[in-house]
């Protein structure tokens, strides 16, 4: 039994959901080799808009996750294979009673892999409870892409993230070696308007993608400046990992930014061009 698949066997306290998925390259296609659920986790069935590439959009039906509530993703994507994961909708964390609500990708990339993991909007409501933790394993040659869009509270109703605890964490590995770590704790309306921190922002987004030289960085700038947004946005690069950062207060335009630089990087170190899921048009 493989440790992916034991842990989904593994009973846990509250509701647990478990999905895992992976993809091996047939051909010139890629497919989904593996795709073992438990509770409300889904794949319906992969799409093939574009060659080889193979997207799976990721269902969980109850539509929001609740204290207590503990959700699970493992994917993998073997030798040569390309696999786009996405969402139908934005992931909601509801207000708990105190338990904690927690999300955790488990994502793996093997040599010649690419892996493009681009879910919409994480929104987390006043009061919540909530951790999510992302781990991303890179082999030599993968590449990937992967992005996290966080809207905080609901300001647009008069509810902002007055009160509630929010952790999110990102960690990447290069061939087994750290090669990025990251986390965010929001506690309340004090993180929020901490000028060190969110700075009265109420949507931040963090991407980051592999296969990036530092040279790239005049031509990445001048992607951003065509968006003309008012959104605070910062890019930099580590070794060959690009990370950028927006703060803002509208999620439809980090996303904006976000789609314009996956459209931007998926030439460059994928060797095709951005195919827009078209789950994100309903």
């Amino acid at each position: 039994m493989t440790a992916a698949r034991q842990a989904m066997e593994t009973p846990h306290d509250g509701w647990f959901a478990g999905l895992e998925l992976g993809f091996e390259r047939r051909g010139d296609a890629t497919v989904l080799a593996t795709n073992r659920h438990q509770g409300p986790l889904r794949v319906q069935r992969p799409l093939y808009p574009e060659p080889e590439v193979c997207h799976a959009v990721i269902l969980h039906p109850p539509g929001g996750v609740v204290g207590g509530d503990r959700l699970e993703i493992r994917a993998r994507v073997r030798e040569d294979a390309a696999a786009l994961l996405t969402t139908p909708g934005a992931t909601k964390f509801y207000r708990s009673n105190g338990a904690l609500a927690e999300q955790t990708h488990h994502l793996r990339v093997d040599s010649g892999g690419c892996l493009e993991w681009l879910p919409q909007e994480t929104i987390v409501y006043p009061g919540a409870h909530a951790a999510v933790a992302t781990q991303i394993h890179l082999a030599e040659r993968a590449v990937g892409m992967a992005w996290e869009i966080l809207c905080l509270g609901l300001p647009a109703c008069g509810q902002p993230f007055a009160d509630g605890r929010f952790t999110a964490s990102l960690a990447i590995d290069r061939q087994g070696h750290p090669l990025y770590r990251d986390r965010l704790v929001v506690e309340g309306a004090v993180s929020l308007n901490r000028p060190a921190g969110l700075r009265g922002a109420s949507v931040t987004g963090t991407l980051v993608a592999s296969g990036v030289s530092a040279d790239l960085l005049p031509a990445l700038h001048e992607c951003l400046a065509r968006e003309k947004s008012d959104v605070l946005t910062g890019a930099s690069v580590v070794d060959d990992l690009l990370v950028v950062r927006t703060l803002g207060h509208c999620s439809s335009r980090a996303k904006a930014i976000f789609q314009s630089l996956w459209a931007w990087w998926r030439p460059l170190c994928c060797d095709r061009e951005a195919c827009v899921p078209r789950i994100w048009a309903t």
